[in-house]
């Protein structure tokens, strides 16, 4: 008959199966992580469930940020809007965007032009789900009394950049 192990030894420091290793890290780093935990090995393994946790959270593909009265539409950028024509997205950073419109576009043609998208078919995945976001965040917003939209100041470089 087999005996259970007694369990004796030193237990696992992470409660999971972990190996030694040799890393070289900068003072300041090694100086952020003894913040977090004296024990580097466990400030390594805490800022990774951080940033793991951190990740989980998936923003919707399109959504409005709000301050006070106002608010704006931040959308993940897709191809599929980005060949609308007089669109062009503007990068506020976490892979989001503002939509930008060029004229004579406006927020009406924005909105048929989107549609037809979606029922052209082309769109599909996170881009069709996008389109499908933002549409019925302009359809809300066109049947609201309470929302009127505005003009949001995009200033573009005429000068072209240097690879």
């Amino acid at each position: 008959m087999a005996t259970a192990k007694s369990g004796r030894g030193r237990p696992k420091k992470y409660g999971r199966p972990a190996r030694p290793v040799t890393v070289t890290l900068p003072d300041d780093v090694i100086a952020r992580l003894a913040a977090i935990d004296v024990d580097l090995g466990r400030a390594i393994v805490a800022a990774v469930a951080r940033s793991r946790a951190q990740r989980a959270h998936v923003a919707p593909p399109a959504e409005l940020a709000s301050y006070g009265s106002h608010a704006v539409i931040v959308v993940t950028p897709v191809k599929a809007l980005e060949r609308l024509s007089g669109v062009q997205l503007v990068p506020v950073g976490g892979g989001r965007a503002l939509i930008s419109l060029e004229p004579p576009q406006s927020i009406p043609q924005l909105e048929l032009d989107i549609r037809d998208a979606i029922e052209r078919g082309g769109a599909r995945g996170a881009e069709r789900d996008a389109l499908e976001a933002i549409a019925a965040i302009l359809t809300q917003a066109r049947h609201s009394h309470e929302l009127t939209a505005r003009t949001i100041i995009v200033l573009e470089s005429t000068r072209r950049r240097r690879r």
